[in-house]
């Protein structure tokens, strides 16, 4: 019963976030908003559920399946790539370094807190 607890939680913050994309006509995904709002409220909790925990879980095993639809699309529009390959390597090479260091950034930061509040 927690795991589908927790995948209720998750699905009705995609609904709400879908809700903000549609009333403010935002040109981000409802998936985005909705973890974004997720976010927000668990640092305003403080803590994650046992609940959504568990769902999470189940969902961080099997994300490579989320990232196929985009490669699949960037497989059948690679024609239109072309003469652009500079540009498009040069993005992801960027947005991954971007990427890790703000990861790498936020978990020292989230570590200090948490060292600093248990002293």
């Amino acid at each position: 019963m927690p795991l589908l607890r927790g995948f209720l939680v998750l699905v009705l913050f995609f609904i709400l976030g879908e809700s903000v994309r549609l009333l403010l006509t935002l040109p981000v995904s409802g998936g985005v908003l909705g973890m974004v709002l997720i976010t927000f409220t668990l640092m305003v909790k403080g803590s994650v559920s046992d609940a959504l925990a568990t769902a999470s879980q189940g969902l961080i095993s099997v994300l490579v399946l989320l990232i196929m639809p985009g490669v699949v699309g960037v497989f059948f529009t690679a024609s239109q790539f072309s003469g652009q390959w500079l540009a498009v390597a040069a993005a992801l090479l960027l947005g991954t370094l971007l990427s890790v260091l703000t990861t790498l950034l936020l978990m020292k930061w989230v570590t200090a807190r948490g060292v600093s509040e248990r002293e």
